[in-house]
């Protein structure tokens, strides 16, 4: 059997998805009385430290204490591509609250000139223990009238 070595070249294009397939037609091994098969290579994403994706999406988890979500916060991110941003949140930050600061996440594939979202959410670290003095001021700040 003939050994033919040949270099392929994958241009990796910005925003691909887990899972897209790029096909090398009949660049594969060859069998007896058999065509020469295709050689398939499938994309896979690496773990990043910072950001997760969903789709074209970028997620980002601050943690913050309570004070911060209650009084206001200020996410400094360092984006994938180098850039920092500052993002001031104004608003209450509950639990479930998420941030969304558009055309910050992945590029689209088809068109590299879109992108997708950043999706700031918020891990709150509640206190875990305060003393009666502290609950009751925190209730004459809360109360409502």
């Amino acid at each position: 059997m003939k050994v033919v070595e040949e270099i392929l070249t994958i241009n990796v294009k910005p925003g691909w998805k887990k899972g897209t397939k790029i096909t090398f037609q009949e660049k594969g091994n060859k069998l007896p009385n058999m065509t020469l098969a295709d050689l398939v290579f499938i994309v896979d994403e690496r773990p990043n430290d910072v950001f997760s994706r969903d789709g074209n999406d970028l997620i980002v988890t601050q943690n913050i204490s309570l004070a911060d979500a209650l009084t206001g916060y200020t996410v400094n991110i360092t984006t994938l591509d180098g850039r920092n941003l500052t993002i001031p949140v104004n608003n209450v930050i509950h639990p479930d609250y998420e941030e969304v600061v558009a055309r910050e996440g992945m590029p689209l594939s088809k068109d590299p000139t879109k992108k997708g979202d950043l999706r700031i959410k918020f891990n709150i670290k509640f206190p875990a223990w305060l003393s009666s003095d502290e609950k009751v001021g925190i209730k004459r700040l809360l109360a409502a009238d």
